[in-house]
């Protein structure tokens, strides 16, 4: 959507109030006639995304009640492939910056960054084009063995990155089935089949994995947030 082609629908997903706030003003300055609207749990936030089409923007912040790190990226990145989604963080690591825009995020912005840029921000992406920090350097190599378990992670379906998110949560199978609305067994086979994407031989290790996928904590990275 261009920025000038009239009011679309924007989804803020933060569990902070005065920070929806701030960004409301940012995009009600831009977009005026803008339909906005404000979810302050993950659960919240894939609602809002299943009664909207096609939502112009999603602003989201990597930790929230319901989903940690890069878990709720990958969700909503396999869920709804073409919702744009521009991360919103307090944490400005550029390798956390880096792993979103790995995995499909249309741009990053701190928390930190001044009100008045924001809606410069979110001209460029909801332009289509993608924003990160102009003075934060993404161009240091990756570690290629985080870079394959991205690329795993990367595969899974939208129901697997749920089962998945659940996983970290310590939630048992039959929990899962109950909060999917699904059978024991389909939540079987879909930690069979995350156990192969993932490369690992053991739910014990599908759990690690989670948690780090949950926590943000990557070898190289600190815990986002």
């Amino acid at each position: 959507m261009s920025v000038t082609a009239g009011a679309g629908t924007i989804i803020i997903a933060d569990d902070h109030p005065l920070f929806r706030g701030a960004l409301r003003q940012a995009i009600e300055t831009i977009l005026p006639e803008a339909s906005i609207v404000e979810a302050g749990s993950f659960e919240d936030t894939v609602a809002a995304l299943g009664r909207q089409h096609d939502p112009d923007l999603v602003l989201l912040d990597l930790k929230m009640p319901g989903a940690q790190g890069f878990s709720g990226l990958m969700y909503l990145r396999a869920q709804y492939p073409g919702a744009p989604v521009l991360v919103v963080s307090a944490n400005d690591d550029p390798s956390v910056i880096r792993r979103c825009m790995e995995f499909g995020a249309s741009g990053f912005m701190p928390k930190t960054l001044d009100p008045a840029r924001m809606g410069d921000v979110l001209k460029v992406v909801l332009g289509g084009g993608s924003w990160t920090p102009p003075e934060v350097d993404l161009s240091t190599p990756a570690d290629k063995e985080i870079d394959d378990l991205v690329k795993r992670l990367s595969s899974l379906t939208p129901q697997q990155v749920r089962v998945l998110m659940m996983l970290s949560e310590g939630l048992l199978n039959k929990q899962i089935a109950y909060e999917l609305s699904v059978s024991e067994a389909t939540v079987k086979a879909h930690v069979s089949a995350i156990l192969q994407k993932l490369g690992v031989e053991s739910r014990t290790q599908a759990v690690i994995t989670a948690a780090k996928i949950a926590a943000g904590q990557w070898n190289d990275i600190g815990a986002a947030s």
